[in-house]
């Protein structure tokens, strides 16, 4: 199977207040299945990993309803507040619906770099691992070292880097970038979505993606790199089809079959 291991839904009715604004008029607007079916069968994707955008369990259940409804969902990335003290429990009945397959707090726009540094979310990661859940880390740069602090901790959490870490491509910064996925990259339960680059690379897209792609596979390996599009946020810098055969220019032929499909069902146990 091809997967897209990450993507989105919305209803600009529901985002009063939220992203996207309306001057991004590319995304300012509902995007729904039927938007999507197209691009799949036009690409040749089999199905999807869709994943939160909002800070509420509203977005959570908006979701799996649309799971529930939508074959090609194959599963779904939602979010509870993991510090909170009812967490454990919260996300036991999340884990109930058979397409919860991981969660994801908004670390990027959260202002405390280091709020993942935190005891006060182990009784959460001790609930998703007895759950086989899976950790969606929607990090900057700035929140890699407090990352590797948390991922050593709980060894036993599958943990994925959503967007290569969004690297600022556009400035061309790369040394420092590379030298804490590194560190990550040592930790074998943490693997790297080869997504959201093309949206980082501002006007120097698409030829600027190449070396921080070429890293992520190098540092991460290929049974560790999971392939997502990020629509419709990849309408800011490109067209669907094109990233995907961007991508797969990029990673080596004989890697095709576990970077665009084989590690994202055993990642997040799709079918499972």
């Amino acid at each position: 199977m091809r997967i897209d291991a990450h993507q989105h839904f919305w209803r600009i009715a529901d985002r009063a207040g939220q992203w996207p604004p309306p001057k991004l008029a590319a995304i300012h607007r509902d995007f729904m299945p039927e938007d999507m079916r197209p691009l799949l069968a036009n690409a040749d994707v089999d199905g999807t990993v869709l994943v939160q955008t909002m800070e509420n369990e509203a977005d959570t259940a908006f979701m799996l309803d649309l799971a529930d409804k939508t074959a090609f969902i194959l599963g779904v990335v939602g979010w509870t507040d993991m510090k909170a003290s009812d967490a454990p429990a919260k996300i036991t009945r999340l884990a109930r619906h058979p397409k919860l397959k991981g969660l994801r707090p908004m670390l990027q726009d959260i202002s405390d770099d280091r709020w993942i540094d935190d005891p006060r979310l182990d009784p959460a990661v001790v609930a998703m691992t007895e759950h086989g859940l899976v950790f969606d880390a929607l990090v900057l740069p700035c929140h890699l070292e407090p990352l590797t602090h948390f991922a050593r901790r709980h060894p036993g959490l599958p943990i994925v880097i959503d967007h290569g870490a969004k690297p600022p491509i556009a400035e061309g910064w790369f040394i420092d970038w590379h030298a804490r996925m590194k560190t990550l990259a040592e930790l074998p339960h943490v693997h790297c979505k080869l997504s959201g680059l093309l949206t980082e690379a501002g006007d120097q897209r698409p030829q600027a993606v190449r070396p921080y792609a070429e890293a992520i596979l190098d540092l991460f390996g290929p049974e560790r790199v999971i392939w997502g599009s990020d629509w419709p946020v990849l309408r800011l810098a490109g067209d669907y089809r094109a990233w995907l055969g961007q991508c797969l220019d990029m990673v080596p032929s004989e890697h095709h079959a576990a970077v665009f499909g084989g590690n994202a069902q055993r990642f997040y146990r799709l079918g499972a």
